[in-house]
């Protein structure tokens, strides 16, 4: 019997470990630090010079590019946005070491309380994820980034076409439904144009941000600051403002009741309209924006969804599969302009015609 097949990269990231003389890294600790939807990989590392972890990035150079996530991570940490310092890297290789930010994220820590108490734990979270972001906004440089364009916008929407639709329910548009499609399309890349352009992290959501450990937890008050760390930032773009905080309230990872999600987004508003951020004058303004660009992202993901587990066979996004259709639904039930996009689903998942209400 042949032995199983050596994972060759695993090794070279270790030998590299072994190298660096300000560490003294336990290989034998290596273990999975979290998953991805993209070729890298994430291990934590034990260093007994300094009685610490340290997480390490492994991006094949060949399938990742390492420094779009290195100058976002300069431009965050010198904005004051708190992501892993870089401790040291092998670009050549595609290796990171980076600070670790412990182990539970956002969506662990919404779970964590008691079911008495998860109600204000909740709220205490996403308000300080809500004035992270307001901060990130305010603060965080544009210059370098990419611009969300019209063709990228159109890019992330065909994936629905093509994986969802083409591929999850091997079924094909009929005219009608291509050109209601794309006119939907049209409508809410003209939208996420129009709003105000700001930073975006495009993955602001509960299992890119951390709850980060107190250096002294057992004085730390219930009262005191939550401290949160984000992760996944490379891909951040010049675009839309609503896009992270949908991103945030509308998680294919974790849902709201309508009305909850709605208070947190008014206090977003409220936040962003006082720090000077470009959101509209009118808070029901920005509420179609935030709709709007919803559609937009919960398409696209429905999109990539079905592409990892088609293409790359990873699962375990199906489960959160209902969730997404939910969002689309929801408001594809609020507008009028909507209504093809309901009809298609409607067909896709043979059900009934929906009825919904029209602004």
């Amino acid at each position: 019997m042949n032995p199983p097949n050596p994972d060759l990269r695993l090794q070279t990231l270790a030998t590299w470990l072994q190298s660096l003389p300000a560490y003294r890294f336990d290989v034998h600790s290596l273990k999975p630090a979290s998953s991805d939807a993209s070729f890298r990989r994430y291990f934590r590392v034990w260093d007994e010079h300094s009685q610490t972890h340290c997480v390490v990035m492994d991006a094949p150079p060949d399938k990742e590019d390492t420094q779009p996530f290195l100058q976002v991570a300069r431009a965050l940490d010198a904005a004051g946005v708190r992501v892993p310092k870089v401790l040291t890297t092998q670009v050549e290789q595609g290796f990171l070491l980076l600070q670790d930010f412990g182990s539970q994220t956002f969506l662990q820590a919404l779970h964590a309380k008691e079911e008495g108490a998860q109600s204000t734990h909740a709220d205490a979270l996403y308000r300080q994820a809500l004035s992270d972001l307001v901060h990130m906004q305010a603060q965080a440089p544009v210059a370098g980034l990419m611009p969300y364009s019209a063709e990228k916008l159109h890019q992330e929407m065909a994936l629905f076409g093509q994986w969802y639709v083409g591929t999850h329910h091997q079924s094909s548009l009929s005219v009608d439904e291509h050109n209601a499609l794309q006119s939907i399309q049209n409508l809410l890349v003209k939208d996420a144009q129009a709003q105000g352009q700001v930073f975006v992290h495009r993955d602001y959501h509960s299992r890119n941000l951390m709850v980060l450990p107190e250096e002294r937890p057992e004085v730390r008050q219930e009262t005191a600051p939550l401290r949160l760390g984000m992760l996944d930032f490379q891909d951040a773009v010049h675009g839309p403002i609503a896009y992270d905080v949908v991103s945030l309230l509308r998680d294919a990872y974790v849902q709201w009741p309508e009305e909850q999600t709605l208070d947190w987004a008014i206090r977003y508003w409220q936040e962003a309209r006082q720090k000077g951020l470009p959101v509209p004058a009118n808070v029901d303004a920005f509420y179609q924006q935030f709709d709007f660009i919803g559609l937009q992202r919960h398409l696209k993901v429905l999109g990539i969804f079905a592409r990892l587990y088609h293409r790359d066979g990873k699962s375990g996004y199906l489960a959160d599969l209902p969730v997404v259709l939910a969002y689309v639904r929801q408001v594809a039930k609020r507008y009028g302009v909507f209504k093809p996009l309901l009809h298609l689903l409607d067909r896709l998942e043979g059900q009934a015609p929906a009825v919904g209400l029209t602004f």
